[in-house]
C-alpha cells in the first residue's frame, strides 16, 4: 500500500498545483510492470531525442578532500576516515590539459567539482579563470562547488559557466537521514540562485542510500515539479565507499534502479537524464537497459571525482554494440 503522510517541499519557483506530478502519481509510474514502464519511457524519450544518442560529459575534481559536510555517502569529507587526503585547488594548466584531452576523447560538455560546502570569494577568483579558458576550447561548461551566495551565480555566469550542478541527493523526508549540515532548502535556493542567473540547472540525486520506494518517487517529485525542471538530471547509484557512514547499506535491485531511470524521463521528458555514478559496478546488460528506459547522457573517462568510472575505450566498445552515437 502506498505511504500517503510523505512530505514535500515546495521549491521557491514551482510550477502551479494543476501542473505538478504528485507523490503518489509517480509512486503509480514505479509500479507498473516492467515492460509498460520501459514503453512508456522509450515513447517518451523518442517524442523528444534521438534515442541512439548519447551527451558526453566528462568530470573532473579540481579541489579533492576536506569537505566539512557529513554527507553519508562521500568519502571526501574531512569527518571520515576513507583514505582521500585534502588536496590543493588544480592548477589552471593542468585543467585545461585534462579538459583538451576530454573534447579529444568526444566529450562536449566539461564538468569542475570542488569539495567545498561553498565557496569563498578567493576560492572562486581562480576557478572563474577555469571557466573561461574551458570554454574557449568550444566545450560546454559545468561546475558543482557546493552552496552559492548572494552575486556568486552571476560570476559564474559571466565567466561563461553553461550549467551548475547541485544535487537534491533524495527526497526531504529521508534526507536528514543522510546528511545533517546543510538544509534541503539550502539546496533549493541555490538552485533559485543559478536560475535567476541565467544558466541551465544539472540536479539530480543518489539511489541506493536505504530509502524506500515511494522516497524515490519523492525525489522525482521534487525535480519534475520545479517550474523548469533541471535540463540535465544525474541519476547515481550509491557508490559505497568504506569509512563513510553508507558503507554497508544493502544493495539496490538493478531493476529498481532502471525503473527510476525510466520514471525519470518519463515525468522530465525534455530532460537529459544521466547514468551517473555507480556506473563502473554495472554490467552492459544493466547500462543497456538504463538506456533503453531513456538516460541519454553519461560522465566519461577513469574516474568520478574519487571514484572510479568504465575507462573511454570500454564505453566506446558498449556504443558500438548497442549502435548509439555520441552526440554535440
Amino acid at each position: 500500500m502506498l505511504e500517503t503522510t510523505l512530505e514535500f517541499v515546495r521549491p521557491a519557483k514551482a510550477k502551479p498545483d494543476t501542473e505538478r506530478w504528485t507523490v503518489a502519481e509517480i509512486a503509480a509510474l514505479f509500479e507498473l510492470p516492467f515492460s509498460d514502464l520501459m514503453f512508456r519511457a522509450q515513447t517518451a524519450h523518442r517524442e523528444h531525442f534521438d534515442p541512439n544518442a548519447i551527451q558526453v560529459s566528462t568530470l573532473l575534481s579540481i579541489k579533492t578532500g576536506g569537505c566539512s559536510e557529513d554527507c553519508g555517502y562521500c568519502p571526501q569529507s574531512a569527518r571520515y576516515h576513507t583514505g582521500v587526503e585534502n588536496e590543493e585547488l588544480l592548477a589552471l594548466d593542468d585543467v585545461v590539459a585534462a579538459a583538451r584531452a576530454a573534447k579529444e576523447n568526444g566529450a562536449s560538455r566539461f564538468c569542475m567539482g570542488a569539495a567545498w560546502r561553498g565557496p569563498k570569494q578567493r576560492d572562486l577568483e581562480p576557478v572563474l579563470k577555469m571557466i573561461e579558458e574551458v570554454k574557449s576550447l568550444g566545450l560546454e561548461t559545468c561546475a558543482t562547488l557546493g552552496m552559492l551566495k548572494e552575486g556568486q551565480a552571476e560570476q559564474l555566469r559571466e565567466a561563461g559557466l553553461d550549467y551548475y550542478n547541485h544535487n537534491l541527493d533524495t527526497a526531504p523526508e529521508f534526507y536528514g537521514e543522510v546528511i545533517s549540515t546543510r538544509t534541503y532548502q539550502d539546496r533549493l535556493e541555490t538552485l533559485d540562485r543559478v536560475r535567476d542567473a541565467g544558466m541551465y540547472v544539472c540536479c539530480g540525486g543518489i539511489v541506493g542510500m536505504g530509502e524506500s520506494r515511494n522516497q524515490r518517487a519523492g525525489l522525482i517529485a521534487q525535480l519534475a515539479n520545479m517550474e523548469t525542471p533541471p535540463e540535465s538530471v544525474p541519476i547515481n547509484l550509491l557508490t559505497q565507499v568504506e569509512g563513510t557512514p553508507l558503507h554497508g547499506t544493502d544493495e539496490l535491485d538493478p531493476f529498481e534502479f532502471v525503473r527510476t531511470i525510466a520514471v525519470a524521463r518519463i515525468t522530465m521528458p525534455k530532460s537529459y537524464v544521466r547514468l551517473s555514478a555507480g556506473r563502473q559496478s554495472m554490467a552492459e546488460s544493466l547500462q543497456a537497459l538504463c538506456f533503453l528506459a531513456g538516460a541519454n547522457s553519461i560522465f566519461y573517462g577513469e574516474k568520478l571525482l574519487t571514484t572510479g568510472n568504465p575507462d573511454v575505450e570500454a564505453d566506446k566498445a558498449l556504443f558500438a554494440k548497442l549502435g548509439i552515437n555520441m552526440s554535440n
